[in-house]
């Protein structure tokens, strides 16, 4: 197994799948038991976390049971025809919607499909035979997702985490152009935004995920504490891309603001920030937003400016207090970091 995380042919979920897969029609096998439906519900039934496929499998074997039954009775009462397929696929689906197992609309209405072209006479036993082939499909990759290649998606928010924060940087600076040479908002400049915005929404399903794997498993404290760090960044860098959105929608400035060197300064400063690994700012960096600060309070007790003017100046001053936040939290993470290993040295001795 490490092998194959090592060189990376594949990811767990896929070895998961084929266990799971095997499995689940050799049990079939042993009981002279069609492995086909079993198989199709094992597959489908292999999710991110085991906790989801516990979940859903107690919405996915009724939901089956009603696939199956409405192809015995449509099987009985029209026989292998297109017009059983289709009252089985849509009376399936409309009552699985009705009774809310959404979860398990895909799995009946394949069951119940699937069905019909095998069941001929003995229609009680077919259905629970079928009942007992999902059962062992669901039962089988809920095991397997539980017990095999436990799922830890610490490293991967981690990493994740760090290259959206550096594109984030990136988009700044790109936009921060954008305002001082009074451009409009490029097209490539939105895409990137959105882009981005879906990329952070990924890595809030990848932290939801790894808090439900740890509900079902035994946890180290130190991967839980170095997971509160890296949630509380990604929190903070959510934040970022809200005043981000709000430089979006600033119209071109033809005003002095723009002009003045330390609006631009504090653009690329911002994104030397926070490409740093420790999202440390420089003295330079302090004197740039000394001078932001200035200019920002003489404007609002001047009223020197319109709205647009001290938005902008607002939003930067806003980003720079979170790359402070940023800052705070790797500094504590990383004095974790070192008492945890103290510890184990003392421990050794």
């Amino acid at each position: 197994m490490e092998f194959f995380r090592k060189y990376k042919f594949f990811g767990g979920r896929i070895v998961k799948t084929g266990i799971a897969v095997f499995l689940t029609a050799l049990i079939c096998d042993l009981l002279s038991w069609p492995p086909m439906f079993a198989v199709i519900t094992a597959i489908v039934t292999i999710e991110p976390t085991a906790a989801h496929s516990i979940k859903k499998a107690f919405v996915r074997f009724p939901a089956s049971a009603l696939g199956a039954a409405f192809s015995v009775l449509f099987n009985f009462t029209f026989g292998d025809s297109p017009f059983t397929y289709m009252l089985v696929a849509v009376m399936t689906i409309i009552v699985c919607y009705k009774l809310q197992l959404h979860d398990g609309t895909l799995v009946a209405v394949l069951t119940g499909v699937a069905m019909i072209s095998t069941v001929h006479d003995h229609f009680l036993s077919s259905f629970f035979v079928r009942l007992g082939t999902t059962g062992i499909g669901l039962t089988v990759s809920a095991l397997v997702n539980f017990l095999v290649i436990k799922p830890n998606y610490s490293l991967t928010i981690q990493s994740k985490l760090h290259r959206y924060i550096i594109e984030t940087g990136k988009l700044i600076e790109l936009r921060g152009k954008e305002i001082v040479y009074q451009q409009p908002l490029h097209q490539d400049t939105k895409v990137k935004y959105e882009r981005l915005w879906k990329d952070i929404e990924t890595v809030e399903t990848l932290c939801e995920y790894q808090k439900l794997e740890w509900k079902l498993h035994n946890f180290d404290r130190k991967d839980t504490k170095e997971f509160h760090y890296e949630y509380k960044k990604l929190g903070t860098l959510r934040q970022i891309i809200f005043h981000v959105a709000n430089l979006m929608a600033i119209p071109p400035i033809d005003a002095p603001i723009c002009k003045e060197k330390s609006v631009e300064l504090m653009f690329s400063s911002i994104k030397h920030a926070l490409h740093e690994k420790e999202y440390r700012m420089d003295e330079e960096h302090h004197q740039v937003v000394k001078k932001i600060r200035s200019i920002f309070k003489h404007c609002v007790q001047e009223d020197q400016m319109n709205q647009s003017h001290i938005a902008l100046l607002y939003e930067l001053l806003s980003i720079n207090d979170l790359i402070e936040e940023l800052h705070q939290i790797q500094l504590l993470k990383q004095k974790h970091q070192k008492l945890i290993q103290y510890k184990g040295v003392k421990a050794e001795m």
